[in-house]
């Protein structure tokens, strides 16, 4: 079960993804967690840190999870991923 305070990364445009963390933190959320696997860790990296100096800079990050994940897919089978979870506190 995940949280309502989490944004997962993916592979739209950072500013989509700062946004999104934005609307969290107005509606209420004190803390939002960034969550993010593989190729994307950097992506999340870059959110967070365009929300705390352009935005909202009060912000700051009180947690770095990291992980590995294990995958399924048809063609590879079982591989490791990174994953990271990013908690950032307004």
């Amino acid at each position: 079960m995940e949280r309502s305070n989490t944004v997962f990364i993916g592979r739209k445009p950072v500013l989509n993804y700062v946004l999104a963390c934005m609307t969290l933190f107005k509606s209420g959320h004190e803390e939002i967690i960034v969550k993010a696997r593989g190729q994307s860790i950097s992506r999340a990296v870059d959110v967070v840190e365009v929300l705390k100096n352009r935005f909202m800079p009060n912000a700051e990050v009180v947690k770095i999870e990291i992980s590995t994940e294990q995958m399924q897919s048809e063609e590879r089978g079982t591989s490791n991923v990174s994953a990271i979870g990013i908690y950032v506190k307004a």
